[in-house]
């Protein structure tokens, strides 16, 4: 849920062609509590909102117990193939979490969700609650890969709205634009292809002409992984992405918010509201897909990309999430700490592939709750699920919500985790002719 009502409400009424109202004092977001974790310095390309494009350097100084290798971003004359494999775990407000069943394990083959079916049929949604997600090829042959979170903006619910409808549909038709392109990601080898934000717009044009979706709004990440090792991520709202490199953060997105706990968002508003908004004025709060940010990365063999809701930077520190990867890595031996430092096998495909695996036909549903065998990236996002989950539930070990209400409102009464629906999808890069293990300095 994008905008809690539990502590000082913040009701920004989500409206993307008129005016909006603050009616109380919102609450603070996760955005300057996010302790950084890397013990090095990271570089990212960004572009802003506008269009424009800027190379910017953050250097993180927090004191994680890990090491971590300088790195470059793959060559795009590199000839080697990335492999993206990819999970992902979730489970709704109020539920009790199963690791076996709110899991899915993503075959390229196929999409994770039939188009227009998930987002209609409320009885065949992951039990997700208001978050919602999608996995999908991108074009016709599996190889590159498109994913994506959408976090429900629980502020409808005070008007009739389930917030479920506007982002498990948002997601369906992001899926099935992905995997209906006919071109390559713009960010293997030209400029011509599907970018993660026109993806973005893509999804929520639809949803805006959906005539059974007439309000509801969602936050939105959305990232494109290329076969020669290129990520572009599309992020707009609270939702967002850390990429895990060797024991350390390579990179993290940073939240897009109007005011504390208030998320950009994108939204469909009805006449009505419209009409009443621009009777009482207030803030402009226009959101569209082009104003999300857009950062590009290099990728590496061994690296691990985490997409979440803030279901999880609500109640998870950084440095909570690389240790819970790093243990999961290193048990299963694909991070292997030696004497000259971090190690990556060649081959992860022990570590990723599920036996068997092919193409089930067109129109199957894929997500309803089934037993996979465990994969390293399913292992890695149950594990981060069940922690964040656990987190949310404790009233006495405060999180990076309940740190921030302090640090804002130290008089306001926040302890322990935030509950909230959790979804996270988890990508292990892997790079087919790697010829020798990749290793990193102690």
């Amino acid at each position: 849920m994008a905008v809690t009502t539990s502590v000082s409400r913040a009701l920004l009424l989500p409206c993307r062609h008129a005016p909006a109202r603050v009616l109380t004092r919102p609450i603070p977001s996760r955005s300057s509590v996010r302790v950084a974790s890397s013990l090095s310095s990271r570089s990212a390309q960004h572009e802003q909102p506008n269009g424009s494009s800027a190379t910017t350097m953050t250097t993180k100084s927090a004191a994680a117990p890990y090491s971590t290798a300088a790195s470059t971003p793959a060559d795009t004359a590199n000839p080697h193939k990335f492999v993206y494999n990819v999970a992902a775990s979730y489970i709704a407000k109020g539920k009790s979490f199963d690791p076996q069943t709110h899991l899915f394990q993503f075959n390229p083959y196929n999409r994770v969700q039939p188009p227009k079916k998930t987002g209609r049929n409320k009885s065949s949604r992951p039990e997700s609650g208001q978050d919602a997600f999608f996995v999908s090829r991108l074009g016709p042959a599996p190889g590159e890969v498109a994913v994506g979170i959408a976090d429900g903006v629980g502020g409808w619910m005070d008007s009739g709205v389930d917030p479920a409808d506007f982002s498990h549909a948002f997601c369906d038709y992001m899926a099935e634009a992905a995997s209906q392109t006919s071109s390559p990601a713009a960010g293997n080898g030209g400029n011509e292809g599907l970018t993660a934000r026109q993806l973005m717009q893509k999804g929520y044009e639809a949803v805006c002409h959906d005539p059974k979706i007439t309000a509801g709004g969602s936050t939105a990440v959305v990232g494109l992984l290329t076969q020669n090792g290129k990520l572009e991520v599309a992020n707009l709202g609270d939702s967002g992405f850390i990429i895990l490199r060797l024991n350390g953060v390579h990179a993290s997105s940073e939240p897009q918010t109007h005011a504390f706990n208030t998320p950009f968002q994108l939204s469909v508003v009805p006449a009505i509201m419209l009409m009443r908004a621009a009777a009482f004025g207030g803030a402009q709060l226009m959101d569209q897909p082009k104003d999300a940010e857009v950062t590009r990365h290099g990728l590496r063999h061994g690296d691990v990309v985490v997409f979440a809701s803030d279901g999880l930077w609500d109640n998870l520190f950084e440095q909570d999430i690389l240790r819970i990867v790093s243990r999961t890595m290193t048990k299963a031996g694909a991070w292997a700490s030696t004497e000259r430092g971090v190690q990556v096998p060649t081959d992860l495909k022990p570590y990723t592939e599920v036996e068997g695996q092919q193409e089930t036909e067109e129109g199957g549903d894929e997500t309803k709750p089934q037993k996979p065998p465990v994969t390293l990236q399913g292992a890695i996002a149950t594990e981060i699920v069940s922690a964040a989950k656990r987190a949310s539930l404790d009233p006495k070990l405060d999180g990076p919500f309940a740190k921030e209400v302090k640090k804002y409102y130290p008089h306001e009464v926040w302890r322990g985790g935030k509950e909230d629906d959790i979804c996270v999808v988890v990508v292990v890069v892997s790079e087919e002719g790697v010829p020798t293990p990749v290793k990193a300095k102690l």
